[in-house]
């Protein structure tokens, strides 16, 4: 039977006696430890604010506990300190509050995270709210609250409020007896200040006389302005990335209610040299760098009472691949949707964006407008790259084709367009329902076009490469690629941002059918990964005196394979065979084509690099390839040792392999090879980074390498065909039909031309 009251229990606080806080007693452990465990997610990965280690411990030993009675009284006793109000649902769901034993400390110019406790007897499962008259919510262009500023009474608006309802907490209430909320609170001012805070759960729902409102003194302690001298590694100022932590691991300025630039899905904020932060006085760990070619170097710093205080941070690189002349680039990067925003429809402007750029050492930024931002951010797209850009950075506002009629047969990523709507449509409702005439459009234009997160829908029961089982072709990646790249209408596929087997196997085969597509690397930000931009990449080589400024340089170098795709924690570069670079004019000047005779000997040239942690990463190397992060180079080391195996990759299968120390140092390795037939070659340190293909063409021969790669291929089109159908409109239905048979008819030639290996071991 359900208790009508909640038993009361005193519990202590660190310096003084707690105020009164009700024990729930009669609630069930298994929902209430679910809620919990959320609550203590919310408030470290999203707004980085940990549970102090003695409280975190206390909290997991109250939830290891045998006996479920005495778990839940537990719970209550651990967070209850945290608690700046408690709040009471009586039966007929009015609404009291009264004082937590929290300190009413906040800080000027940062958010401050309290818990609410909530007793609910009435099983209410509305939403939770929390107004005051000192906070008046503003909206701006994401449609988030702001702080309060402007021509507001400095003696009352001082204050904005946050009852954080957003993943992974529910938006609303659950209806259990007991649960907690997270409240956080920013501070415009320094010094005392009262605030009344009114709680309800719908209208109607306050209780008489007032008892919903609480009136709270709080001491509102000052700010310090650090300023920050970001110094490169060859003393010239930059923009660097900062994480700034207090004592007890939280996080500054607080991700609770951060503005653009500053995400709140990030711990790292991004600062250029001479700008500033805002900190309370204390002691900080900071750390900092600047994109995975720098180290991650940390210290402590100490902000005194008063400022301004200034300290100078010097960033220093493990390795420099653009005084190699290889320049990095994200192709798929948004400004809106995904973590971004409450409404994505808008989101953030391009100097926003292109702080991020330079934040991670970025040097070639491609912002997609998609379907929920479309219509906002294609105002930036002008068909040239951004003022904002430099000669070393540069961004470029273009396209992904998703949220699109046609997304369902895979997301396309449109590079150098002119124009960015499609001939004829005026809304994204009105464009093709499959890829290929969006495709042809683009690069009838001179667009280099590919797919993005190419792995989904392409999942495969192993992680063999190549495997020659069939995906179900039911996603959003590369799927109608398999016709696309038969009909030419395909530059690059995507990778790094999905699974790396999904990624590479589809595209081995097709490889092995003669056709030269490259892969380029990703993404997908904040989407697929939202801790920052340039997580995937690719590294483009340009040719001498040629700067990232030249955006048609770079782009045609994707476009030709003049490339190689990493987690930026390895690189494979100056990949050669026989002389010809990768992505170089070769034979009849087509990029990457080597001719040579029967039984010529290859000779392969690579600089190879790499960066390992000394100890091993358990979290990162023991998880299967199909959780993140999917490429990472802890996934390559060689067992406990600090090095990782550079593969020669011949027709999808490993021949050779040499291991180097990942210690930041430059190899310069060579491999020997004699090819049979017409192949493809590649390197690769495996799922690190992935070099794109040289074709060797033996005797005049063109690549054949696998008919089982070939009747892969043609039974993936019917695959492709079946799951795809129904999502093309009827009046294009027999034009995509016939492309499809096309692309049949053109395997079936290659399952005739192809070596027959359909009776080897896979």
């Amino acid at each position: 039977m359900r208790a009508m009251w909640p038993v009361v229990v005193l519990v202590w606080s660190v310096g003084a006696w707690a105020q009164s806080v009700p024990v729930v007693e009669d609630v069930e452990y298994q929902p209430l430890a679910a809620q919990v465990r959320r609550v203590v997610t919310a408030r470290e990965r999203m707004l980085g604010v940990p549970l102090e280690p003695k409280r975190k411990e206390a909290l997991q030993r109250a939830l290891a506990l045998q006996d479920p009675r005495k778990a839940v009284v537990e719970i209550q006793k651990v967070l209850d300190p945290l608690c700046l109000a408690v709040i009471d649902i009586n039966p007929e769901s009015r609404v009291k509050v009264q004082r937590g034993p929290a300190p009413a400390r906040l800080v000027q110019h940062g958010w401050s995270v309290f818990l609410v406790k909530v007793i609910n007897q009435a099983g209410v499962t509305s939403s939770l709210r929390c107004l005051s008259p000192q906070a008046k919510p503003l909206r701006h262009s994401t449609g988030r609250p702001r702080p309060p500023q402007g021509d507001f009474d400095p003696r009352w608006q001082w204050l904005a409020i946050e009852v954080y309802n957003r993943q992974p907490l529910n938006p609303r209430l659950s209806g259990l007896e007991v649960e907690y909320r997270i409240l956080s609170l920013y501070s415009r001012d320094a010094g005392k200040r009262e605030a009344k805070l009114m709680f309800d759960v719908g209208q109607g729902t306050q209780d008489l006389g007032f008892r919903n409102e609480l009136n709270v003194l709080f001491t509102c302690q000052p700010a310090v302005e650090v300023v920050l001298e970001v110094l490169d590694h060859d003393g010239t100022p930059t923009t660097g990335q900062f994480v700034f932590r207090d004592r007890q691991g939280r996080v500054y300025p607080s991700r609770a209610r951060r503005l653009a630039p500053d995400f709140f899905f990030h711990d790292q904020i991004y600062r250029h040299h001479g700008e500033s932060v805002l900190l309370p006085p204390g002691e900080y760990t900071v750390t900092y760098t600047r994109g995975p070619e720098y180290l991650v170097l940390e210290r402590k710093i100490r902000v005194p009472e008063k400022g301004p205080h200034v300290e100078r941070f010097q960033l220093k690189r493990w390795i420099h691949m653009a005084a190699y002349g290889w320049y990095s680039g994200d192709h798929h990067v948004h400004a809106a949707g995904c973590q971004h925003y409450d409404v994505p429809s808008q989101g953030v402007e391009p100097e926003h964006m292109m702080r991020h750029i330079l934040g991670e050492d970025l040097n070639v930024g491609c912002v997609l407008s998609w379907g929920p931002c479309w219509y906002y951010q294609k105002q930036f797209f002008s068909g040239s790259v951004h003022p904002l850009s430099t000669s070393r950075y540069v961004m470029r506002y273009d396209v992904e084709v998703s949220g699109f009629p046609s997304s369902h047969c895979g997301h396309l990523v449109l590079l150098r367009l002119k124009e960015d709507d499609y001939p004829g449509t005026t809304e994204i409702h009105q464009w093709p329902s499959w890829d290929l005439p969006i495709l042809r459009w683009a690069k009838e234009q001179g667009a280099v076009v590919g797919f993005a997160h190419s792995g989904w829908g392409l999942r495969i029961p192993s992680n063999r490469l190549p495997s020659y089982e069939m995906p179900p072709f039911d996603g959003i990646g590369a799927n109608e690629y398999i016709v696309d790249v038969a009909l030419g209408a395909c530059d690059f596929i995507s990778t790094v941002d999905t699974v790396a087997p999904w990624e590479l196997n589809i595209w081995y085969h097709t490889l092995n059918c003669g056709f030269r597509c490259r892969i380029s690397g990703e993404t997908d930000f904040p989407c697929i990964y939202g801790q920052r931009v340039g997580l995937g990449r690719v590294y483009v080589k340009l040719p001498p005196g040629k700067t990232p400024d030249d955006y048609d340089a770079w782009v045609f170098g994707v476009r030709d394979g003049r490339s190689y795709v990493s987690d930026g924690l390895s690189h494979l570069f100056d990949f050669e065979v026989n002389g010809l670079g990768v992505g170089e004019p070769g034979h009849n000047g087509q990029p990457s084509l080597l001719a040579i005779r029967s039984g010529q000997e290859l000779t392969i040239k690579v600089k190879a690099a790499a960066l390992l942690e000394p100890q091993p990463r358990e979290d990162i190397r023991r998880r299967p390839l199909d959780q993140k992060p999917y490429w990472h180079i802890e996934r390559a080391r060689v067992g406990n040792t600090r090095r990782v195996p550079v593969e020669l990759v011949v027709n999808g299968y490993a021949v050779a392999r040499q291991e180097i120390e990942a210690d930041g140092s430059v190899h310069e390795l060579q491999f020997h090879y004699r090819p049979k037939r017409s192949c493809w070659v590649a390197l690769r340190i495996y799922p690190s980074s992935h070099t794109n293909p040289v074709f060797v063409h033996v005797d005049g021969k063109p690549i054949r390498a696998s008919r089982r790669s070939a009747l892969w291929c043609l039974k993936a089109v019917d695959v492709c065909w079946e799951s795809k159908r129904q999502g093309i409109r009827p009046q294009e239905r027999a034009a995509a039909k016939k492309a499809y048979e096309q692309a049949k008819a053109i395997y079936r030639r290659i399952v005739e031309e192809s070596y027959d290996d359909t009776q080897e071991q896979p």
